[in-house]
């Protein structure tokens, strides 16, 4: 079975695909860094997009999500935009926690895994 790794870089790859599995790194909002929850979240969402139809699958794909917050207080502000962007009937299992992230103008990092 093959393995294709999607935007590799030096440490890490944004997804690999192994059979009919996505693996998606934690992603983060760089245009969108030090803006507001709402804010990084749509980009991370639109990034996922982007990863998942690259590898050739959608978000109705989507198994799991572990959801990063730097200060779960922002947790309905993250959801707002979760909500509208996560398909009805096709919700994935999912985990929120608060964690510190990789720098401060990070405040939502979100990594999922999807089927093809």
């Amino acid at each position: 079975m093959t393995i294709q790794r999607i935007q590799p870089g030096p440490r890490m790859s944004k997804a690999v695909v192994h059979g009919n599995t996505i693996y998606l790194a934690g992603q983060v909002a760089d245009k969108a860094a030090g803006k507001s929850v709402g804010e990084q979240t749509t980009e991370i969402l639109a990034i996922i997009d982007g990863l998942l139809a690259e590898a050739g699958s959608d978000k109705t794909k989507i198994l799991s999500v572990n959801i990063y917050l730097s200060d779960i207080g922002r947790f309905a502000e993250m959801n707002a935009v979760w909500d509208k962007w996560v398909p009805v009937g096709n919700t994935p299992a999912r985990a929120t926690v608060e964690a510190k992230l990789a720098a401060p103008a990070y405040t939502v990092e979100i990594q999922a895994i999807a089927a093809k």
